[in-house]
């Protein structure tokens, strides 16, 4: 009978590689320096650096990184280095078109100059209104605007006496009645006549004084239509004289004005634009001056009013030149590119260049923008307008009910603004990725991309780094400073998020919860730094808000609704591990699979996919071991099996490959008719050579059975099968790490099918000779002997078909009293 050698288990050293807080060179975190994010990220930072340095279109940035990463904070002192230099940025303005109001103009004054010209015309504004009124109401205006009056009155007056005394010397008289003028004859010169009177005159007379009077009469409608032209002159002359004032009272206020934006002649033309204006709506300013109502309602009800010389400043930048960073967290159309606001007045929708609000993209004109991946894409319109933007090199206000065909009015169109600067998109890689492939504008439009660093190698040197980041942390929280054995054992649970004993993860948003929690806990303490003691409290914490779930895992087996036995042997079962991600924590918990076989055609039916409850890549697992089943032991003789696998009580989905080990196991088991010490759990893929593979989750997966023996009681005969590439990654719990040291729970490293069915069946794997023969009493021969009978008993039911079809009877042939078994032996 072939001897089994044991396997050794791993030492407690291998379970968790400890931190040496001698390494970080200091006594506390205060002595530390700020850590410079391009230590850690070199990669990532060279390109952000070489994005902000090129100003060619299309080189804006996508940082690509793990959420909780640092990423905003990183970019965001990146970006603070450079606001100081390049191009200052320029003010922003909207004042008001006079030819065209619905197309407001935009002005670009430097930075820092264009709040004074906003506060210089709201002066002007509020002067405008009384100087106007003075102007009009002065006693000089009223007295040449009552001369002209008087002139014109005077030259209607005379126009009317010439002709009546021209029709006087006819013997017509001109008569001015309620009901305008008439012509009447005249009796002795002096008196007109009665009808009576004008009857008795012969008829010659009669006829001769008509063709007079219809003579007068024409004259008469050619003078009044005469008087309305004179009088449209009057008006001409009295608009002149009221510009005239105009230009006397308000054109001093505008030359004041001149000096300060002599250096800037769009200033100077809408100053030109803005006196003429004034002067040639004088009156309807005037009648707005004197109207009861707030000029400003008066203004945004579309009423000439002296409010439209305002100036709206849309972007405002300090003085000092520094560029602008702007961070937009609900990055609509509308908060991206502007917005032009309305209001109610009489039940009526109005506006005008005052209500126009700018966008993140005119706030950040100048200098950067970041923004959200997820956030935009997510946003109807949203990611369309900021290409348009970024493609034409300029940002135009769009109405987002415009676009989608709510609005039939007509809509305010202000004139674009020219669009200079870079923007910082934050995402993660699979978003990025997707873009790249799906939208075929995006990689002109975003041509860098900085990749932030998942995790780092935990070397000395690294480790040190690791700590200044720790240090960082606590500073910019103003938390207080952690000894060096706490420093220590937050980077041994860095190690832990890294899933790798060798890696430290750079997600630092877990490790900034972390410090602020185990603050708090110091703050009970009433101590002046973190203590190693109080980080612990701070995990123990977050476990134990975390546990809900696994609790309720745990109890189920323990009651034993989820069947699970960590004692005993049983052919075709074992204890595989199951994660289950929950948010910011994951656990796991053993999970009963089953094996069955019977005669058949080869086939091994995966039931998690027969329901559809398994995914691909479990179902993948499942014909990988079914071809490596074929492979070693389908070389001599066609398999004859039909085998079923199951993952017991599993009312959900199954993916993934890690218990394809596992189910191997139970197969195997199930055909070699040796039993599987239930004391263990397994875990790991294989090849289709029967070669362990490392999987994912292994600390969670090894005290989820750990917690269940635990709970049962520690006998020294449990433990758990790992692939040999998982050990680097472990980082277990103390309690595992102790019972490990006290022999009461155990850890297996296995490179291969044949030492995890050696550990868990307690039999030798089997080797072949040079012959390819399988010596007796272990788990391949004894397959291998299972295997010919299911193919042996398959051919005697297939002879009698033929027979019946051939008409020769012929007894079944009995198995061979002695065969030699063999098995693939190239094939291992």
């Amino acid at each position: 009978m072939p001897t089994l050698a044991p396997l050794p288990p791993l030492s407690p050293d291998q379970l968790y590689t400890a931190c040496d807080p001698a390494g970080l060179e200091s006594g506390d975190s205060a002595a530390l320096p700020d850590l410079d994010a391009a230590l850690i990220h070199p990669r990532a930072i060279d390109a952000v650096h070489l994005g902000l340095g090129i100003h060619q279109q299309g080189y804006n940035l996508f940082v690509l990184g793990d959420t909780g990463s640092g990423r905003h904070a990183i970019v965001d002192q990146l970006l603070e280095t450079e606001r100081g230099n390049g191009v200052p940025p320029a003010d922003w303005c909207y004042v008001n078109n006079f030819a065209e109001p619905a197309q407001p103009r935009l002005m670009r004054l430097p930075c820092g100059r264009g709040a004074r010209l906003r506060d210089d015309m709201q002066r002007f504004v509020g002067e405008l209104g009384p100087a106007i009124g003075a102007a009009f109401e002065s006693v000089e205006y009223r007295r040449r605007i009552e001369s002209m009056q008087e002139e014109e009155k005077q030259r209607e007056e005379t126009a009317l006496r010439q002709l009546g005394h021209a029709s006087g010397e006819h013997g017509i008289a001109l008569l001015r009645t309620p009901q305008g003028f008439m012509f009447a004859p005249l009796k002795d010169g002096e008196e007109t006549m009665s009808s009576e009177e004008f009857a008795q005159l012969p008829e010659a007379r009669q006829q001769e004084l008509g063709k007079q009077i219809e003579i007068f009469h024409e004259k008469l409608h050619e003078l009044m239509n005469e008087f309305p032209l004179w009088r449209r002159e009057l008006q001409n002359r009295i608009k002149a004289t009221g510009q005239e004032v105009l230009k006397l009272a308000v054109g001093h206020l505008i030359e004041e004005l001149r000096p300060a934006y002599a250096d800037l002649p769009e200033v100077g033309s809408y100053l030109d634009a803005a006196m003429q204006d004034i002067v040639e709506s004088g009156e309807s300013l005037r009648e707005s001056t004197k109207s009861e109502e707030d000029s400003e309602t008066t203004f945004f009800s579309g009423t000439i009013s002296v409010q439209r010389y305002r100036v709206n400043l849309l972007v405002e930048n300090p003085a000092d030149g520094r560029r602008p960073v702007v961070h937009e967290d609900h990055p609509t159309l509308q908060n991206l590119v502007g917005r032009v606001d309305h209001l109610v007045h009489m039940g009526t929708l109005v506006s005008n260049f005052m209500l126009i609000k700018a966008g993140a993209l005119q706030r950040a004109n100048g200098g950067f923008l970041v923004l959200d991946a997820l956030k935009i894409l997510s946003q109807p319109y949203a990611w369309e307008g900021l290409k348009r933007a970024l493609q034409s090199g300029v940002v135009r206000i769009e109405s987002l009910s415009e676009l989608i065909g709510w609005t039939s009015t007509v809509q305010m169109e202000p004139q674009p603004m020219p669009l200079d600067l870079k923007v910082v998109l934050i995402g993660e890689r699979l978003i990025y990725f997707l873009l790249s492939e799906y939208d075929p504008e995006f990689p002109a439009l975003f041509k860098i991309n900085a990749d932030m660093e998942s995790e780092i190698e935990r070397n000395p040197a690294n480790t040190r780094l690791y700590a200044q980041l720790i240090a960082t942390l606590a500073r910019r929280a103003q938390l207080r400073p952690l000894a060096a054995a706490a420093a220590a054992r937050v980077i041994e649970h860095a190690a832990r998020l890294a899933n790798d004993a060798e890696r430290l993860t750079t997600r630092t948003q877990p490790i900034d919860n972390l410090l602020r929690e185990a603050d708090h806990f110091a703050a009970q303490a009433g101590a002046d730094q973190i203590a190693r003691s109080h980080v612990d409290q701070a995990l123990a914490a977050h476990r134990a808000r975390n546990e809900s779930i696994r609790k309720r895992y745990q109890d189920e087996i323990l009651r034993g609704q989820l069947l699970i036995d960590t004692a005993g042997a049983h052919v075709g079962q074992i204890n595989g591990l199951a994660v289950i991600p929950l948010g910011e924590s994951s656990f796991a918990h053993p999970v009963r699979i089953t094996a069955t076989v019977r005669m058949g055609e080869g086939e091994v039916i995966d039931i998690e996919r027969e329901v559809e409850l398994g995914g691909p890549i479990h179902s993948k697992g499942v014909l990988i071991l079914s071809s490596f089943l074929a492979s070693r032991f389908g070389w001599a003789v066609p398999l004859s099996l039909k085998a079923s696998l199951v993952f017991e009580q599993s009312y959900g989905g199954v993916e993934g490959d890690s218990a394809s080990l596992a189910e191997l196991a139970a197969l195997l088991s199930a055909l070699s008719d040796f039993p599987i010490r239930q004391s263990l759990a397994v875990t790991g893929s294989v090849n289709q050579f029967g070669v362990v593979q490392p999987v994912g989750g292994i600390n969670e997966k090894i005290e989820g059975f750990f917690d269940i023996c635990a709970a049962r009681g520690l006998t020294g005969d449990q433990g758990v099968l790992i692939p040999v590439e998982n050990v680097c990654h472990l980082m277990l719990r103390p309690e595992v790490v102790a019972a490990v040291k006290e022999g009461k729970f155990a850890i297996w490293p296995v490179r291969n099918i044949d030492e995890a069915m050696e550990l868990l069946t307690g039999k030798p794997a089997g080797e072949p000779d040079a012959k390819g023969e399988l010596p007796a009493d272990t788990v391949n021969y004894q397959i291998a002997v299972q295997l010919a009978g299911l193919a042996q008993m398959r051919q005697s039911f297939a002879r009698p078909a033929r027979k019946r079809r051939t008409g020769k009877k012929k007894s079944p042939a009995a198995p061979p009293a002695k065969q030699p078994v063999t098995q693939n032996k190239r094939r291992r």
